[in-house]
Parts: C-alpha cells; sequence; structure tokens
C-alpha cells in the first residue's frame, strides 16, 4: 500500500484523469480514492432528518431519566390514551354489564341477549386470561383439561364451574377444589411390579386389551388402594375430583407409560384461584361461556 505525499507530508492531491474529479491523495495498490462529493438531495434528506428528531425530542416523550422521560410539549401519553378509551368502553358496556350482576346464570344462559353478552366478554376474557393453559380454542393439552367436550372432574353444571373459576384447584384458596392422587411408586406404597399390574388393569378399565394375568393379579389392588375414589367399577367420582378411568378422556395421557407414570407419581395440577382477579360480573360471563361451547351437564 502507497500513498504519494509533498515534501511537509501531506497527501498530494490530483484530478483522475478518466472523471475529472479530485483525489483523496490516497492510493491502495495502484487505485486511487476519489473524493466524490455525496449528492445534494441525499445531504438535504439527512438534515432533514436531524431537523425532523430535533422537533420530536420537543414535542413527544424522548429522552429517559432516572424516574421517568421526558414529557414533551405535547405530553402525549399511549398509556393515558388506552386508560381513556377503556374508560370508554366499560361505560358503554355498563348497562350489559350491570344486567349480568343482576341476573342468575341460568337467566343469562336462557336470555338470547344476555348470553350474547356474556359469550363476547367471556371469550376475550378467556384469551387473556385462560387460553395460555387450556389453547386458544379450550381443547387443552396434556396436563391441561379440554373445556370443550362434556367430561368433567368436579361437574359441568353452570354453578360447578363457576366455583372451580372462583376458586382454583389446589390453588391454596381456603374453597379450592382440592383432590390428592397418591404417589404408590415414589412413596413406596405399592411395589414397582404392583404398579404395573395397575396400570394393566386401569387399560383394561377402559375397554382395550390388556394382560389378563396382571389385570387377575391387580383386581385386589385397585379394590383395596384405588375404588375409594375412582369407584369399585372405576366411573369416577364428581365430588372428589376422581376422574372417570372408563371412559376414552385422559388429562395426562392415555398409553400404558403415562398411566404408569401418573400411578408411580400421583402428578396433580393447579388452576389459579380467579375469584380475586376477575370481578363477579366477568366470572360468570366466564362460567357462561365455558359451559355453553363445552355442552355443559
Amino acid at each position: 500500500m502507497t500513498a504519494e505525499s509533498d515534501k511537509h507530508g501531506a497527501p498530494q492531491i490530483e484530478k483522475d484523469p478518466v472523471t475529472g474529479t479530485d483525489t483523496t491523495g490516497h492510493e491502495w495498490d495502484g487505485i486511487r480514492e476519489l473524493n466524490t462529493p455525496l449528492p445534494r438531495w441525499w445531504l438535504y434528506i439527512f438534515y432533514a432528518t436531524i431537523v425532523v428528531a430535533i422537533v420530536y425530542w420537543v414535542l413527544m416523550p424522548a429522552w429517559p431519566g432516572l424516574h421517568g422521560a421526558t414529557t414533551g410539549v405535547l405530553h402525549q401519553s399511549d398509556r393515558a390514551n388506552v386508560e381513556v378509551e377503556v374508560g370508554k368502553l366499560k361505560a358503554m358496556r355498563a348497562t350489559e354489564t350491570a344486567a349480568l350482576g343482576g341476573s342468575s346464570l341460568q337467566q343469562i344462559v336462557h336470555d338470547p341477549a344476555l348470553q350474547r353478552y356474556a359469550l363476547s366478554l367471556g371469550a376475550a376474557t378467556f384469551g387473556e386470561n385462560c387460553a395460555a393453559c387450556h389453547g386458544q380454542s379450550g381443547t387443552g393439552s396434556k396436563g391441561y383439561a379440554n373445556l370443550r367436550d362434556d367430561v368433567w372432574l368436579w361437574g359441568g353444571s353452570l354453578e360447578q364451574i363457576q366455583q372451580t373459576i372462583l376458586h382454583g384447584v389446589r390453588s391454596g384458596d381456603p374453597e379450592a377444589r382440592l383432590s390428592q392422587m397418591p404417589s404408590f411408586g415414589r412413596d413406596a406404597i405399592l411395589k414397582p411390579e404392583q404398579v404395573s399390574d395397575l396400570t394393566e388393569y386401569v387399560v383394561h378399565l377402559s375397554h382395550r386389551p390388556a394382560d389378563a394375568a396382571a389385570v387377575a393379579r391387580a383386581e385386589p389392588l385397585f379394590k383395596d388402594n384405588c375404588a375409594t375414589c375412582h369407584g369399585p367399577a372405576g366411573l369416577g367420582d364428581q365430588s372428589r375430583g376422581a376422574p372417570n378411568l372408563t371412559d376414552a378422556e385422559w388429562l395426562y395421557g392415555s398409553d400404558r407409560q403415562s398411566i404408569h407414570d401418573q400411578i408411580w407419581n400421583g402428578r396433580g395440577g393447579v388452576m389459579p384461584a380467579w375469584g380475586k382477579r376477575l370481578d363477579p360480573n366477568t366470572i360468570k360471563a366466564l362460567a357462561v361461556y365455558v359451559y355453553v361451547n363445552s355442552g355443559g351437564q
């Protein structure tokens, strides 16, 4: 790399013979750098953006500080605008919301206008608070209940659904739904081979092919350890939150490994109590939404 310099060491500026443009005096491997000015239109746009930025800094919130940001001459606040819009929406819905509060769940379901409003409010509330676990469509996933069928651990009447939403499941609320599946394997209540036999017995209860010898061995085990909650025939008990073991609906999976893991570990999920997070009328709307979309009991 070379660069031509005058006697004082400064780069020697020459005119490029091809373009007629001055050079900067720098040369790299025989290639001379041209001192080509930026287009005026580009410079004008650049200067304009600087002016716009300065005006924006003056008019709008822009510069952060230790306890907030500059508010700007216009005092623009998206948060304040949203609060105003939400206030307008609440005022617009006040009459319908008050009607929900003055009506029973049964009255809401059987009144077409009230039901439409409850479903609208319930859908929005479900999307914001429940869809993260139960899915946007409410069909659930492994470990999270499907709210679109008519299979219920704690009952599917309007009042039962409302109770579950209000107080949750194993949420710590004094009135929460509470059930406890023992960890038969992890806590050494049963031997590993007994857990395997019980797995076959549960598969048998759900009307699928199972090891006949294991089913015979597990029958007294089921009677002594499981029938108190699930019933002698495995039909479950909604008052205890014990699932029906004879149908095709499974919270934690229906394959043998999932059933074995459930017997071994005794898993039990938690549903939040929404009574202190949502107002009573919203709880009503959410209960109606779940009930109507599931064909509740």
